[in-house]
């Protein structure tokens, strides 16, 4: 079942969210060569206390960091550590906040320094893959007009899009229903209706859309070892079109 936020459910939803943009705002200013996840990490804990929220994803299903801090290759889930990061590197974070019972969930890639052309690209058409999923957010329209929107952008630039990861509904719980994957046919599945709160983030490799999970149980990589790239907001569908509640 898909959960219908009330007026008043989104209005903590955007406090969440409003919290979260800001914290990540705050960890891609730190995000420079020398720089370390492990740092990052410590310091988004520290925003968070200061924020009087609790981290989204620390302790949730055992994973033990505030960040999934995911540079090149590595897509999602990545752990913190301190190797420091080094111009030409991507760093993807995926982050969430836990405010007044309700949850609030982004990510975005950023670059290190100089970091080429290709690599550009890649940043620059999954956060458009993005853009254009949250457009096809509107009341009436159907879920996978979402997937689809990500899938034939993304492609027609000739990257490939993640299938083990998926977006996901939110509110109260950090996964609610519906799944969206960000692939497949439009015009399928529910159909989207005001009050709906969903968790949309594009995973794009610049190589194969394959992924394998390291030893570590969580983090996971390209099967080409090809960079990846990641952009999430948590949006509302509103009679007056999408609300993008993690955007500052």
């Amino acid at each position: 079942m898909i959960i219908i936020k009330s007026r008043e459910e989104l209005r903590l939803m955007r406090e969440a969210g409003v919290i979260v943009a800001e914290i990540l705002q705050v960890l891609k200013e730190r995000v420079v060569a020398g720089v370390t996840t492990l740092e990052l990490d410590r310091l988004a804990e520290q925003e968070c206390r200061k924020h009087k929220v609790r981290p989204a994803f620390k302790g949730y299903g055992g994973f033990p960091f505030t960040i999934c801090a995911s540079p090149n290759e590595k897509v999602v889930h990545g752990f913190a550590d301190s190797e420091p990061l080094k111009a030409g590197d991507i760093l993807s974070i995926d982050f969430g906040v836990i405010h007044k019972g309700f949850y609030g969930d982004s990510a975005l890639t950023i670059a290190v320094g100089d970091v080429g052309e290709e690599k550009l690209r890649l940043l620059r058409v999954t956060e458009k893959s993005l853009e254009l999923a949250i457009e096809a957010t509107v009341v009436g329209g159907r879920l996978s007009d979402i997937s689809h929107a990500v899938q034939a952008y993304v492609e027609a630039e000739g990257f490939s899009v993640v299938r083990e990861f998926v977006g996901h509904g939110i509110g109260r719980q950090l996964h609610e229903s519906p799944q969206i994957p960000n692939f497949g046919p439009p015009r399928q599945g529910p159909v989207l209706k005001a009050g709906m709160t969903l968790a949309i983030e594009p995973m794009i490799n610049a190589g194969v859309p394959g992924v394998r999970i390291l030893s570590d149980g969580w983090t996971a990589v390209t099967l080409d070892g090809k960079p990846s790239a990641h952009f999430e907001h948590t949006v509302a569908v509103t009679e007056n079109g999408p609300e993008i509640l993690t955007r500052l």
